[in-house]
Protein backbone atom coordinates (compact mmCIF):
# COMPACT_ATOMS: atom_id res chain seq x y z
CA UNK A 1 0.00 0.00 0.00
CA UNK A 2 1.67 3.46 -1.02
CA UNK A 3 2.07 5.46 2.06
CA UNK A 4 1.60 8.85 -0.23
CA UNK A 5 -0.39 11.99 1.62
CA UNK A 6 -2.14 14.49 -0.05
CA UNK A 7 -0.28 17.98 0.21
CA UNK A 8 -3.40 19.24 2.25
CA UNK A 9 -2.90 16.88 4.86
CA UNK A 10 0.97 16.53 4.72
CA UNK A 11 1.63 20.66 5.24
CA UNK A 12 -1.39 21.07 7.31
CA UNK A 13 0.35 23.59 9.83
CA UNK A 14 1.51 22.50 13.26
CA UNK A 15 2.54 25.86 15.01
CA UNK A 16 1.23 29.47 14.82
CA UNK A 17 3.92 30.49 12.78
CA UNK A 18 3.52 28.04 9.80
CA UNK A 19 -0.50 29.56 9.71
CA UNK A 20 -1.21 31.36 6.11
CA UNK A 21 -2.70 34.49 5.65
CA UNK A 22 -4.28 34.85 8.92
CA UNK A 23 -1.34 37.14 10.76
CA UNK A 24 -3.11 39.31 13.00
CA UNK A 25 -5.59 36.71 14.27
CA UNK A 26 -2.30 34.58 15.39
CA UNK A 27 -1.31 37.22 17.42
CA UNK A 28 -4.19 37.98 19.02
CA UNK A 29 -4.39 34.31 20.01
CA UNK A 30 -0.40 34.20 20.60
CA UNK A 31 -0.79 37.17 23.27
CA UNK A 32 -3.72 35.43 25.26
CA UNK A 33 -1.92 32.19 25.82
CA UNK A 34 1.34 34.52 26.75
CA UNK A 35 -0.62 36.39 29.30
CA UNK A 36 -2.97 34.30 30.62
CA UNK A 37 -6.17 35.79 29.08
CA UNK A 38 -7.76 32.86 27.71
CA UNK A 39 -11.84 32.92 27.45
CA UNK A 40 -14.15 30.21 28.30
CA UNK A 41 -15.77 30.02 24.75
CA UNK A 42 -13.98 30.69 21.29
CA UNK A 43 -16.08 30.93 17.87
CA UNK A 44 -13.99 30.41 14.54
CA UNK A 45 -15.94 31.71 11.46
CA UNK A 46 -14.53 32.01 8.01
CA UNK A 47 -14.81 30.66 4.41
CA UNK A 48 -13.78 27.11 4.13
CA UNK A 49 -10.03 26.25 3.79
CA UNK A 50 -8.83 28.97 5.67
CA UNK A 51 -7.73 27.23 8.73
CA UNK A 52 -10.07 27.43 11.16
CA UNK A 53 -9.85 24.03 12.46
CA UNK A 54 -6.32 24.27 12.12
CA UNK A 55 -6.03 26.97 14.33
CA UNK A 56 -8.37 25.21 16.73
CA UNK A 57 -6.06 22.23 17.14
CA UNK A 58 -3.05 24.08 17.63
CA UNK A 59 -4.49 26.46 20.18
CA UNK A 60 -5.56 23.26 22.28
CA UNK A 61 -1.90 21.85 21.87
CA UNK A 62 -0.42 25.18 22.95
CA UNK A 63 -2.37 26.30 25.71
CA UNK A 64 -1.13 22.86 27.27
CA UNK A 65 2.31 23.09 26.68
CA UNK A 66 4.83 22.90 29.84
CA UNK A 67 7.36 24.49 28.12
CA UNK A 68 5.93 27.70 25.93
CA UNK A 69 8.41 29.49 23.68
CA UNK A 70 8.65 33.30 24.28
CA UNK A 71 6.74 34.23 21.39
CA UNK A 72 4.16 32.01 22.27
CA UNK A 73 4.53 28.44 20.49
CA UNK A 74 4.28 25.47 21.77
CA UNK A 75 7.54 23.36 22.83
CA UNK A 76 6.94 19.95 21.00
CA UNK A 77 9.07 17.79 23.13
CA UNK A 78 6.95 17.96 26.05
CA UNK A 79 4.96 15.21 27.53
CA UNK A 80 1.69 17.08 26.46
CA UNK A 81 3.00 18.38 23.10
CA UNK A 82 3.97 14.71 22.35
CA UNK A 83 0.57 12.94 23.13
CA UNK A 84 -0.73 15.65 20.85
CA UNK A 85 1.30 14.96 18.29
CA UNK A 86 0.65 11.24 18.36
CA UNK A 87 -3.00 11.49 18.84
CA UNK A 88 -3.17 10.15 22.11
CA UNK A 89 -4.08 12.96 24.12
CA UNK A 90 -7.01 12.95 26.57
CA UNK A 91 -7.29 17.06 26.93
CA UNK A 92 -8.64 17.36 23.61
CA UNK A 93 -12.17 16.24 22.41
CA UNK A 94 -13.34 17.04 19.27
CA UNK A 95 -17.36 16.24 17.91
CA UNK A 96 -18.36 16.56 14.18
CA UNK A 97 -21.59 18.78 14.60
CA UNK A 98 -22.50 18.07 11.50
CA UNK A 99 -22.71 14.06 11.92
CA UNK A 100 -23.68 14.54 15.35
CA UNK A 101 -26.30 17.54 15.93
CA UNK A 102 -28.99 16.02 18.18
CA UNK A 103 -29.61 16.41 22.04
CA UNK A 104 -27.89 13.08 22.72
CA UNK A 105 -24.36 13.79 21.76
CA UNK A 106 -24.70 17.41 23.45
CA UNK A 107 -25.30 15.40 26.89
CA UNK A 108 -22.73 13.04 26.19
CA UNK A 109 -20.13 16.15 25.61
CA UNK A 110 -21.34 17.95 28.30
CA UNK A 111 -20.68 14.91 30.89
CA UNK A 112 -16.84 15.28 29.07
CA UNK A 113 -16.77 18.41 30.47
CA UNK A 114 -17.04 17.27 33.52
CA UNK A 115 -13.82 15.07 33.76
CA UNK A 116 -10.97 16.91 34.60
CA UNK A 117 -7.83 16.89 32.09
CA UNK A 118 -5.04 14.07 33.42
CA UNK A 119 -2.33 16.06 31.69
CA UNK A 120 -2.12 20.03 31.79
CA UNK A 121 -4.54 22.68 33.14
CA UNK A 122 -7.32 22.74 30.01
CA UNK A 123 -9.25 20.61 28.38
CA UNK A 124 -9.99 21.76 25.15
CA UNK A 125 -13.18 20.85 23.13
CA UNK A 126 -13.61 21.57 19.18
CA UNK A 127 -16.73 21.46 17.61
CA UNK A 128 -16.54 21.74 13.80
CA UNK A 129 -19.87 22.65 11.56
CA UNK A 130 -21.15 23.92 14.94
CA UNK A 131 -24.19 25.53 12.71
CA UNK A 132 -25.54 21.96 11.83
CA UNK A 133 -26.64 21.76 15.57
CA UNK A 134 -30.16 21.49 16.30
CA UNK A 135 -31.76 24.15 17.86
CA UNK A 136 -32.69 22.03 20.80
CA UNK A 137 -28.85 20.93 20.67
CA UNK A 138 -28.16 24.47 21.09
CA UNK A 139 -30.26 25.00 23.61
CA UNK A 140 -29.16 22.43 25.72
CA UNK A 141 -25.81 23.34 25.40
CA UNK A 142 -26.43 26.62 26.60
CA UNK A 143 -26.18 26.48 30.48
CA UNK A 144 -22.63 24.34 29.92
CA UNK A 145 -21.22 27.36 27.69
CA UNK A 146 -22.07 30.15 29.53
CA UNK A 147 -21.00 28.41 33.06
CA UNK A 148 -18.39 25.93 32.30
CA UNK A 149 -15.42 24.70 34.96
CA UNK A 150 -12.11 26.66 35.09
CA UNK A 151 -10.30 23.60 32.99
CA UNK A 152 -13.24 23.74 30.10
CA UNK A 153 -12.23 25.35 26.74
CA UNK A 154 -14.78 25.48 24.10
CA UNK A 155 -13.74 26.09 20.42
CA UNK A 156 -16.43 26.53 17.72
CA UNK A 157 -15.47 26.56 13.76
CA UNK A 158 -18.33 27.34 11.46
CA UNK A 159 -18.39 28.63 7.76
CA UNK A 160 -22.27 30.03 8.57
CA UNK A 161 -21.92 32.64 11.13
CA UNK A 162 -25.44 33.41 10.19
CA UNK A 163 -27.08 30.43 11.05
CA UNK A 164 -25.74 30.46 14.74
CA UNK A 165 -28.38 31.29 17.52
CA UNK A 166 -27.56 34.96 19.33
CA UNK A 167 -27.60 33.39 22.05
CA UNK A 168 -24.52 31.17 21.72
CA UNK A 169 -23.03 34.49 19.62
CA UNK A 170 -23.20 36.37 22.79
CA UNK A 171 -21.24 34.04 25.01
CA UNK A 172 -18.29 33.89 22.68
CA UNK A 173 -15.54 35.29 21.04
CA UNK A 174 -15.54 35.26 17.72
CA UNK A 175 -12.58 35.46 15.64
CA UNK A 176 -13.55 35.86 11.84
CA UNK A 177 -11.05 34.40 9.18
CA UNK A 178 -10.30 36.35 6.24
CA UNK A 179 -9.44 34.39 2.72
CA UNK A 180 -6.08 33.91 2.27
CA UNK A 181 -4.64 36.06 -0.66
CA UNK A 182 -3.26 34.73 -4.23
CA UNK A 183 0.12 35.94 -3.24
CA UNK A 184 0.30 33.94 -0.03
CA UNK A 185 -1.29 30.78 -1.78
CA UNK A 186 1.73 31.32 -4.31
CA UNK A 187 4.06 31.62 -1.92
CA UNK A 188 3.12 28.88 0.35
CA UNK A 189 2.49 26.45 -3.33
CA UNK A 190 6.63 27.74 -4.03
CA UNK A 191 7.71 26.46 -0.23
CA UNK A 192 6.32 22.73 -1.20
CA UNK A 193 6.76 22.76 -4.34
CA UNK A 194 10.84 23.37 -3.54
CA UNK A 195 10.47 21.20 -0.53
CA UNK A 196 8.82 18.21 -3.03
CA UNK A 197 11.17 18.90 -5.66
CA UNK A 198 8.42 19.80 -8.51
CA UNK A 199 9.22 22.47 -11.03
CA UNK A 200 6.31 25.07 -10.82
CA UNK A 201 6.49 27.87 -13.34
CA UNK A 202 5.73 31.22 -11.34
CA UNK A 203 2.61 31.95 -13.88
CA UNK A 204 0.69 28.59 -12.99
CA UNK A 205 0.71 28.44 -9.24
CA UNK A 206 -1.04 32.26 -10.23
CA UNK A 207 -3.56 30.16 -11.83
CA UNK A 208 -4.21 27.88 -9.24
CA UNK A 209 -3.84 30.49 -6.42
CA UNK A 210 -6.77 32.42 -8.48
CA UNK A 211 -8.69 29.23 -8.59
CA UNK A 212 -8.28 28.42 -5.03
CA UNK A 213 -10.83 31.41 -4.37
CA UNK A 214 -8.77 32.33 -1.29
CA UNK A 215 -8.68 28.47 -0.13
CA UNK A 216 -5.24 26.87 1.03
CA UNK A 217 -6.87 24.08 0.84
CA UNK A 218 -8.64 23.81 -2.58
CA UNK A 219 -5.20 25.41 -3.98
CA UNK A 220 -3.22 22.50 -2.57
CA UNK A 221 -6.00 19.63 -3.69
CA UNK A 222 -5.44 21.85 -7.29
CA UNK A 223 -2.08 21.78 -7.06
CA UNK A 224 -2.20 18.11 -6.54
CA UNK A 225 -3.95 17.13 -9.57
CA UNK A 226 -1.72 19.68 -11.85
CA UNK A 227 1.06 17.45 -10.44
CA UNK A 228 0.08 14.28 -11.17
CA UNK A 229 -1.28 15.56 -14.62
CA UNK A 230 2.33 16.96 -15.40
CA UNK A 231 4.30 14.23 -13.79
CA UNK A 232 6.24 16.70 -11.65
CA UNK A 233 6.41 19.74 -14.30
CA UNK A 234 3.84 22.45 -13.68
CA UNK A 235 3.80 24.78 -16.72
CA UNK A 236 1.42 27.48 -17.25
CA UNK A 237 0.21 26.00 -20.27
CA UNK A 238 -0.65 22.31 -18.84
CA UNK A 239 -2.45 23.87 -16.25
CA UNK A 240 -4.51 25.86 -18.03
CA UNK A 241 -5.23 22.70 -20.33
CA UNK A 242 -5.97 20.48 -16.99
CA UNK A 243 -8.12 22.87 -15.34
CA UNK A 244 -10.00 24.34 -18.60
CA UNK A 245 -10.12 27.84 -17.79
CA UNK A 246 -9.34 30.65 -20.51
CA UNK A 247 -5.75 31.88 -20.31
CA UNK A 248 -4.96 35.56 -20.15
CA UNK A 249 -3.50 35.95 -24.10
CA UNK A 250 -6.99 35.38 -25.55
CA UNK A 251 -8.75 38.35 -23.22
CA UNK A 252 -5.69 40.45 -24.16
CA UNK A 253 -6.02 39.70 -28.15
CA UNK A 254 -10.07 40.74 -27.55
CA UNK A 255 -9.39 43.67 -25.87
CA UNK A 256 -6.71 44.67 -28.83
CA UNK A 257 -9.66 43.47 -31.36
CA UNK A 258 -12.08 46.01 -29.34
CA UNK A 259 -9.78 49.06 -29.74
CA UNK A 260 -9.11 48.42 -33.08
CA UNK A 261 -13.05 47.78 -33.79
CA UNK A 262 -12.60 44.67 -35.17
CA UNK A 263 -15.87 42.73 -34.84
CA UNK A 264 -15.21 39.65 -36.94
CA UNK A 265 -11.74 38.87 -35.16
CA UNK A 266 -13.82 39.18 -31.93
CA UNK A 267 -16.87 37.07 -32.64
CA UNK A 268 -14.41 34.39 -34.43
CA UNK A 269 -12.55 34.33 -31.15
CA UNK A 270 -15.94 33.56 -29.23
CA UNK A 271 -16.73 30.69 -31.68
CA UNK A 272 -13.40 29.22 -30.53
CA UNK A 273 -14.33 29.34 -27.19
CA UNK A 274 -17.33 27.84 -27.77
CA UNK A 275 -16.07 25.13 -29.45
CA UNK A 276 -13.25 24.41 -26.90
CA UNK A 277 -16.09 23.80 -24.73
CA UNK A 278 -16.29 26.65 -22.58
CA UNK A 279 -19.66 28.20 -21.52
CA UNK A 280 -20.18 31.97 -22.97
CA UNK A 281 -21.12 32.84 -19.52
CA UNK A 282 -17.39 32.19 -18.77
CA UNK A 283 -16.24 33.95 -21.48
CA UNK A 284 -17.88 37.54 -20.86
CA UNK A 285 -17.45 37.23 -17.27
CA UNK A 286 -13.45 36.64 -17.64
CA UNK A 287 -13.74 39.66 -20.44
CA UNK A 288 -15.26 42.00 -17.21
CA UNK A 289 -12.89 40.98 -15.01
CA UNK A 290 -10.19 41.42 -18.02
CA UNK A 291 -11.50 44.95 -18.40
CA UNK A 292 -11.51 45.56 -14.64
CA UNK A 293 -7.88 44.50 -14.09
CA UNK A 294 -7.23 47.00 -16.77
CA UNK A 295 -9.30 49.82 -15.46
CA UNK A 296 -7.15 49.38 -12.10
CA UNK A 297 -3.81 48.97 -14.11
CA UNK A 298 -4.22 52.98 -15.26
CA UNK A 299 -3.32 54.35 -12.32
CA UNK A 300 -0.15 53.32 -10.55
CA UNK A 301 -1.91 53.54 -7.00
CA UNK A 302 -4.39 50.92 -7.66
CA UNK A 303 -1.98 48.58 -10.19
CA UNK A 304 -1.28 46.78 -6.77
CA UNK A 305 -5.17 45.49 -7.22
CA UNK A 306 -4.36 43.39 -10.09
CA UNK A 307 -3.33 39.70 -8.59
CA UNK A 308 -1.45 38.58 -11.49
CA UNK A 309 2.25 37.74 -12.07
CA UNK A 310 4.71 40.51 -12.61
CA UNK A 311 5.03 39.79 -16.14
CA UNK A 312 1.02 40.10 -16.54
CA UNK A 313 0.78 43.01 -14.80
CA UNK A 314 3.51 44.54 -17.10
CA UNK A 315 1.02 43.58 -19.87
CA UNK A 316 -1.75 44.92 -18.13
CA UNK A 317 -0.50 48.19 -17.76
CA UNK A 318 1.38 48.37 -21.38
CA UNK A 319 -2.80 48.24 -22.64
CA UNK A 320 -4.83 50.04 -20.43
CA UNK A 321 -2.11 53.11 -21.49
CA UNK A 322 -3.79 52.45 -25.28
CA UNK A 323 -7.48 52.43 -23.70
CA UNK A 324 -9.17 55.44 -22.49
CA UNK A 325 -11.17 55.47 -19.35
CA UNK A 326 -14.48 56.30 -20.40
CA UNK A 327 -14.10 53.04 -23.09
CA UNK A 328 -13.29 51.21 -19.84
CA UNK A 329 -16.09 52.17 -17.21
CA UNK A 330 -18.55 51.58 -20.48
CA UNK A 331 -16.93 48.38 -21.89
CA UNK A 332 -17.31 46.87 -17.72
CA UNK A 333 -20.77 48.03 -17.58
CA UNK A 334 -21.61 46.03 -20.78
CA UNK A 335 -19.54 42.90 -20.56
CA UNK A 336 -20.89 43.07 -16.20
CA UNK A 337 -24.96 43.44 -17.57
CA UNK A 338 -24.56 40.45 -20.23
CA UNK A 339 -23.24 38.54 -17.66
CA UNK A 340 -26.11 39.66 -15.23
CA UNK A 341 -28.85 38.77 -17.52
CA UNK A 342 -27.00 35.91 -19.40
CA UNK A 343 -29.42 33.14 -17.49
CA UNK A 344 -32.40 34.77 -18.49
CA UNK A 345 -31.80 35.02 -22.09
CA UNK A 346 -33.02 32.81 -24.25
CA UNK A 347 -30.58 33.09 -27.04
CA UNK A 348 -27.62 33.00 -24.56
CA UNK A 349 -24.79 32.92 -27.25
CA UNK A 350 -26.91 35.96 -29.13
CA UNK A 351 -26.38 38.23 -26.01
CA UNK A 352 -23.00 38.04 -25.65
CA UNK A 353 -22.16 38.45 -29.59
CA UNK A 354 -23.94 41.98 -28.93
CA UNK A 355 -22.53 43.06 -25.82
CA UNK A 356 -19.13 42.42 -27.93
CA UNK A 357 -20.38 44.33 -31.01
CA UNK A 358 -21.44 46.61 -28.49
CA UNK A 359 -17.86 46.80 -27.03
CA UNK A 360 -16.11 46.94 -30.30
CA UNK A 361 -18.46 49.92 -31.54
CA UNK A 362 -17.10 52.44 -28.17
CA UNK A 363 -14.12 53.53 -29.89
CA UNK A 364 -15.30 53.07 -33.20
CA UNK A 365 -18.94 53.51 -33.70
CA UNK A 366 -21.32 52.72 -36.72
CA UNK A 367 -20.48 55.37 -39.50
CA UNK A 368 -23.15 57.00 -40.81
CA UNK A 369 -23.75 58.44 -43.95
CA UNK A 370 -22.07 62.24 -43.80
CA UNK A 371 -23.56 65.08 -44.88
CA UNK A 372 -22.25 67.77 -47.70
CA UNK A 373 -18.96 69.73 -45.83
CA UNK A 374 -20.11 72.99 -44.87
CA UNK A 375 -17.57 74.19 -46.64
CA UNK A 376 -18.87 73.12 -49.79
CA UNK A 377 -22.02 74.56 -49.52
CA UNK A 378 -22.93 78.17 -50.28
CA UNK A 379 -26.82 78.89 -48.80
CA UNK A 380 -28.93 80.99 -50.70
CA UNK A 381 -28.62 84.77 -50.26
CA UNK A 382 -30.57 87.14 -48.87
CA UNK A 383 -33.81 88.95 -50.20
CA UNK A 384 -31.26 92.60 -50.69
CA UNK A 385 -28.49 90.54 -52.47
CA UNK A 386 -31.22 88.93 -55.10
CA UNK A 387 -32.61 92.50 -55.36
CA UNK A 388 -29.21 93.84 -56.32
CA UNK A 389 -27.88 91.20 -58.11
CA UNK A 390 -30.01 88.61 -58.96
CA UNK A 391 -27.87 87.02 -61.89
CA UNK A 392 -25.94 85.52 -58.44
CA UNK A 393 -26.40 81.44 -58.90
CA UNK A 394 -26.95 79.88 -55.75
CA UNK A 395 -24.33 77.25 -55.08
CA UNK A 396 -20.79 77.52 -55.53
CA UNK A 397 -21.25 73.74 -56.91
CA UNK A 398 -23.17 75.04 -60.27
CA UNK A 399 -20.68 76.63 -62.28
CA UNK A 400 -22.18 79.14 -64.91
CA UNK A 401 -21.55 79.50 -68.65
CA UNK A 402 -18.41 81.42 -69.18
CA UNK A 403 -20.67 83.23 -71.62
CA UNK A 404 -23.45 84.18 -69.31
CA UNK A 405 -21.22 85.01 -65.96
CA UNK A 406 -22.22 88.23 -65.15
CA UNK A 407 -19.74 91.03 -64.29
CA UNK A 408 -18.31 91.10 -60.71
CA UNK A 409 -19.80 94.56 -59.41
CA UNK A 410 -17.46 96.11 -56.89
CA UNK A 411 -19.81 98.39 -55.69
CA UNK A 412 -21.28 95.37 -53.96
CA UNK A 413 -19.03 94.09 -51.51
CA UNK A 414 -22.01 91.26 -50.01
CA UNK A 415 -20.85 89.32 -53.20
CA UNK A 416 -17.36 88.45 -51.30
CA UNK A 417 -18.41 86.14 -48.65
CA UNK A 418 -19.36 83.56 -51.82
CA UNK A 419 -16.50 83.99 -53.67
CA UNK A 420 -14.33 83.92 -50.51
CA UNK A 421 -11.23 85.15 -52.26
CA UNK A 422 -8.74 84.65 -49.41
CA UNK A 423 -8.55 82.41 -46.04
CA UNK A 424 -9.65 84.11 -42.97
CA UNK A 425 -7.70 83.61 -40.08
CA UNK A 426 -10.29 81.84 -37.88
CA UNK A 427 -12.25 78.92 -39.87
CA UNK A 428 -14.38 76.29 -38.62
CA UNK A 429 -11.76 74.14 -38.31
CA UNK A 430 -9.29 76.29 -35.59
CA UNK A 431 -9.63 74.69 -32.11
CA UNK A 432 -9.14 76.86 -29.74
CA UNK A 433 -8.39 75.86 -25.43
CA UNK A 434 -10.70 77.76 -22.92
CA UNK A 435 -8.71 77.56 -19.82
CA UNK A 436 -12.21 77.34 -17.80
CA UNK A 437 -13.24 74.25 -20.12
CA UNK A 438 -12.17 71.33 -17.69
CA UNK A 439 -13.22 68.94 -20.28
CA UNK A 440 -10.48 70.05 -22.59
CA UNK A 441 -13.16 70.48 -25.46
CA UNK A 442 -13.38 73.06 -28.37
CA UNK A 443 -14.58 75.93 -27.69
CA UNK A 444 -17.75 77.32 -29.21
CA UNK A 445 -19.14 80.38 -27.56
CA UNK A 446 -18.18 82.60 -29.92
CA UNK A 447 -19.63 81.16 -32.73
CA UNK A 448 -22.90 81.07 -30.60
CA UNK A 449 -22.68 84.43 -30.57
CA UNK A 450 -22.35 85.32 -34.08
CA UNK A 451 -25.63 83.02 -34.79
CA UNK A 452 -27.60 84.54 -32.26
CA UNK A 453 -27.98 87.75 -30.02
CA UNK A 454 -24.99 89.57 -31.33
CA UNK A 455 -25.12 93.48 -32.12
CA UNK A 456 -24.52 94.75 -35.99
CA UNK A 457 -20.86 96.03 -34.54
CA UNK A 458 -19.72 92.97 -33.13
CA UNK A 459 -20.78 90.72 -36.70
CA UNK A 460 -19.04 93.12 -38.73
CA UNK A 461 -16.13 92.66 -36.67
CA UNK A 462 -15.96 89.10 -36.34
CA UNK A 463 -14.45 86.76 -39.43
CA UNK A 464 -16.85 86.62 -42.72
CA UNK A 465 -16.46 83.08 -42.07
CA UNK A 466 -17.78 82.94 -38.69
CA UNK A 467 -21.59 84.36 -40.23
CA UNK A 468 -24.32 82.51 -41.34
CA UNK A 469 -26.22 83.58 -44.34
CA UNK A 470 -30.22 83.73 -44.52
CA UNK A 471 -31.17 80.21 -45.00
CA UNK A 472 -35.05 79.57 -44.25
CA UNK A 473 -35.67 75.94 -45.58
CA UNK A 474 -38.13 74.20 -43.50
CA UNK A 475 -37.37 71.83 -40.49
CA UNK A 476 -38.77 68.97 -39.32
CA UNK A 477 -37.86 67.40 -35.86
CA UNK A 478 -37.04 64.05 -37.21
CA UNK A 479 -34.87 65.62 -39.95
CA UNK A 480 -33.38 67.80 -37.01
CA UNK A 481 -32.92 64.52 -35.05
CA UNK A 482 -31.19 62.85 -38.01
CA UNK A 483 -28.33 65.70 -38.29
CA UNK A 484 -28.32 65.39 -34.29
CA UNK A 485 -26.96 61.23 -34.89
CA UNK A 486 -25.10 62.36 -37.45
CA UNK A 487 -23.24 65.28 -35.60
CA UNK A 488 -22.48 62.33 -32.71
CA UNK A 489 -20.98 60.07 -35.50
CA UNK A 490 -18.03 62.92 -36.25
CA UNK A 491 -17.35 63.11 -32.61
CA UNK A 492 -16.01 59.76 -31.52
CA UNK A 493 -13.19 60.83 -29.26
CA UNK A 494 -15.25 62.97 -27.07
CA UNK A 495 -16.95 60.40 -25.37
CA UNK A 496 -18.88 62.26 -22.63
CA UNK A 497 -20.47 64.67 -25.37
CA UNK A 498 -21.03 61.57 -26.93
CA UNK A 499 -23.19 60.16 -24.42
CA UNK A 500 -24.97 63.05 -23.60
CA UNK A 501 -26.33 63.51 -27.24
CA UNK A 502 -27.27 60.26 -27.90
CA UNK A 503 -29.00 60.14 -24.27
CA UNK A 504 -30.94 63.50 -24.92
CA UNK A 505 -32.34 64.16 -28.05
CA UNK A 506 -33.84 67.75 -29.07
CA UNK A 507 -37.83 68.31 -28.26
CA UNK A 508 -39.27 70.61 -30.14
CA UNK A 509 -40.71 73.85 -28.27
CA UNK A 510 -41.80 76.65 -31.24
CA UNK A 511 -40.88 76.93 -34.98
CA UNK A 512 -37.36 76.34 -34.56
CA UNK A 513 -36.87 76.59 -31.04
CA UNK A 514 -35.62 73.35 -29.98
CA UNK A 515 -34.27 72.35 -26.34
CA UNK A 516 -32.88 69.47 -24.70
CA UNK A 517 -33.19 68.63 -20.64
CA UNK A 518 -30.55 66.94 -18.58
CA UNK A 519 -31.07 65.49 -15.40
CA UNK A 520 -27.85 67.16 -14.18
CA UNK A 521 -25.99 70.25 -14.05
CA UNK A 522 -23.10 68.26 -14.82
CA UNK A 523 -24.30 67.25 -17.98
CA UNK A 524 -25.45 70.59 -18.77
CA UNK A 525 -21.42 71.75 -18.76
CA UNK A 526 -20.76 69.21 -21.43
CA UNK A 527 -22.79 70.03 -23.42
CA UNK A 528 -22.92 74.15 -23.30
CA UNK A 529 -19.33 74.73 -24.53
CA UNK A 530 -20.05 72.26 -27.91
CA UNK A 531 -23.91 74.34 -28.29
CA UNK A 532 -22.36 76.89 -30.96
CA UNK A 533 -20.41 74.26 -33.05
CA UNK A 534 -23.49 71.56 -33.15
CA UNK A 535 -25.67 74.58 -34.06
CA UNK A 536 -23.42 75.72 -36.87
CA UNK A 537 -23.74 72.26 -37.95
CA UNK A 538 -27.34 71.62 -38.02
CA UNK A 539 -27.81 74.89 -39.74
CA UNK A 540 -25.77 74.03 -42.87
CA UNK A 541 -26.78 70.62 -43.16
CA UNK A 542 -30.60 71.81 -42.81
CA UNK A 543 -30.35 75.18 -44.49
CA UNK A 544 -32.15 76.64 -41.80
CA UNK A 545 -29.94 79.34 -40.02
CA UNK A 546 -32.53 80.26 -37.10
CA UNK A 547 -32.29 76.75 -35.30
CA UNK A 548 -31.83 77.29 -31.95
CA UNK A 549 -31.50 74.73 -28.82
CA UNK A 550 -31.13 75.37 -25.35
CA UNK A 551 -30.13 72.97 -22.33
CA UNK A 552 -32.41 72.28 -19.44
CA UNK A 553 -31.96 71.08 -16.49
CA UNK A 554 -35.07 69.19 -15.25
CA UNK A 555 -36.08 69.94 -12.04
CA UNK A 556 -35.62 67.27 -8.81
CA UNK A 557 -38.97 66.20 -8.72
CA UNK A 558 -39.55 65.41 -11.78
CA UNK A 559 -36.86 62.97 -11.93
CA UNK A 560 -37.96 59.53 -11.15
CA UNK A 561 -36.08 56.21 -11.35
CA UNK A 562 -37.89 52.92 -10.93
CA UNK A 563 -35.18 50.09 -9.58
CA UNK A 564 -36.85 47.30 -7.70
CA UNK A 565 -40.23 45.52 -9.25
CA UNK A 566 -42.59 46.93 -7.05
CA UNK A 567 -41.40 50.42 -7.67
CA UNK A 568 -42.36 49.83 -11.57
CA UNK A 569 -45.35 47.85 -10.39
CA UNK A 570 -46.72 51.36 -8.83
CA UNK A 571 -45.47 53.25 -11.79
CA UNK A 572 -47.89 50.76 -13.84
CA UNK A 573 -50.54 51.18 -11.81
CA UNK A 574 -50.21 54.74 -11.71
CA UNK A 575 -50.58 55.13 -15.36
CA UNK A 576 -53.23 52.49 -16.17
CA UNK A 577 -55.45 52.37 -12.88
CA UNK A 578 -57.08 48.66 -13.99
CA UNK A 579 -53.87 47.10 -13.76
CA UNK A 580 -54.37 47.91 -9.58
CA UNK A 581 -57.92 45.97 -9.92
CA UNK A 582 -56.39 42.94 -12.11
CA UNK A 583 -54.10 42.18 -8.62
CA UNK A 584 -56.74 42.61 -6.46
CA UNK A 585 -59.29 40.30 -8.05
CA UNK A 586 -56.50 37.46 -8.93
CA UNK A 587 -54.69 38.10 -5.74
CA UNK A 588 -51.24 38.60 -7.63
CA UNK A 589 -48.18 39.06 -5.61
CA UNK A 590 -44.32 40.35 -7.17
CA UNK A 591 -42.63 37.04 -7.48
Amino acid sequence: MSDYIVSARKYRPQSFKTVVGQKALVQTLKNAILNGKLAHAYLFCGPRGVGKTTCARIFAKTINCEHLTPDGEACGTCESCQSFDEQRSYNVYELDAASNNGVDQIRDLIEQVQVPPQIGKYKVFIIDEVHMLSTAAFNAFLKTLEEPPRHAIFVMCTTEKQKILPTILSRCQTYDFQRITVQDIVDQLQRIANEEHIHAEPQALQVIARKADGGMRDALSVFDQIVSFTDGNVTYQSTIDNLNILDYELFFRLTDAALSGNIPAALLMLDEVIRKGFDAQTFIAGWASHLRDLMVSQDVATLSLVEAGQEVVRQYEEQSKRCLPAFLYQAVQIASECDFNYRNSRNKRLSVELAIVKICQLMHPAQLPQPVAPQQVVSRPTAPQQASAPQQPVRQQVAPQPAAAPRPMPQQPVARPVQQPAPQPVTRTVHTIDPNNRFGSRTAAPRLASLHGTSPQQQSAQPATQQLPEMNDPVTPDALRRAWKQYISTIPTEKLLMNTMVSYLPELVEGTQYKITVVSEAQQEIFMPHRGEILRYLCNVLHNSHIQIDCEVAPESTVRHAFSPREKLQEMMDDNPAIESLIQTFGLEIG
